[in-house]
């Protein structure tokens, strides 16, 4: 099970930091994603990163903004995100997938439900 945290209401140029939190399993060999989606638009990757070396990447979108990290002891993957504009706003999932590589799967396996970020002065 994956469980979101740490969404909110937050001005334009403001930051969270969203918390994924596995339960049931370790992640040390997962391969670890965040999407987000917004009303009426299509989910789309934001970030990943991989197992195997912590490999990370970034949509063009959120590239020096956000920044993914994992905490395999505490079974956490966290996303800071920083300078943050309104149309930042959607809903951001975590997703899993086994993979033990350098980089990060297309598809993912398993997926929380979700937090909600507004970003709106």
């Amino acid at each position: 099970q994956l469980v979101e945290s740490g969404g909110g209401l937050v001005q334009p140029g403001g930051s969270l930091r969203l918390s994924c939190a596995a339960s049931g399993f370790t992640l040390d060999y997962y391969a670890i994603g965040w999407f987000r989606q917004a009303p009426g638009k299509e989910r789309e990757g934001v970030s990943c990163i991989s197992s195997s070396d912590g490999s990370t990447y970034y949509a063009d979108s959120v590239k020096g903004r956000f920044t993914i990290s994992r905490d395999n002891a505490k079974k956490t993957v966290y996303l800071q995100m920083n300078s943050l504009k309104p149309e930042d706003t959607a809903v951001y999932y975590c997703a899993v997938k086994y993979y033990r590589k350098t980089y990060c799967p297309s598809r993912y396996d398993y997926w929380g439900q979700g937090t909600q970020v507004t970003v709106s002065s």
